[in-house]
């Protein structure tokens, strides 16, 4: 088994849309953005990506300046290529033209000495989707607690 190792999850994107489909990608960076991913200063709230000329683009990915770096590093928002097989490139870009269809990061991390990005296949979520989650999160919250409570109550006997 790889290790791997979390360097930033994209909770809001599980709120927002309806993920269909995961694949793993490589992102191309350079020497000061991996000295700041190594340090965690990674942010993929926000951020998107878009196959544009056979290649998988991703936009407003937020990566610190390293503070060490000549002359400034890098820029922390600039667009950033992913590294995909072309049928998965193929299969993405067919399903980006349907309307509805986005590709959000979920997560970075590292796998052995390789930054890689969890990419999603997703559909937004409608607002009534978004509250009918929140209630049944509840609902699973309150059926918890009440286990807890039932059991507590058995142990205090």
């Amino acid at each position: 088994m790889t290790d791997e190792r979390l360097i930033a999850e994209n909770r809001k994107a599980f709120h927002d849309y309806h993920i269909e489909d995961r694949l793993e990608a490589g992102i191309s960076l350079t020497s000061t953005e991996i000295q700041s991913v190594r340090r965690g200063r990674v942010n993929l709230r926000d951020s998107f990506a878009r196959v544009e000329g056979g290649e998988v683009i991703l936009y407003d990915m937020h990566i610190s300046p390293w503070e060490y770096a000549h002359e400034g590093g890098h820029e922390p928002k600039r667009p950033r290529k992913l590294l995909l097989h072309k049928g998965e490139i193929r299969k993405l870009a067919g399903k980006t033209s349907q309307r509805g269809y986005s590709i959000v990061p979920l997560r970075i991390y590292f796998k052995g000495p390789w930054v890689k990005v969890e990419i999603g296949l997703a559909k937004g979520k409608k607002l009534y989707d978004k509250r009918e989650d929140i209630a049944e999160r509840d609902r699973q919250r309150e059926t918890e607690r009440r286990l807890k409570d039932r059991e507590r109550g058995r142990a205090d006997r």
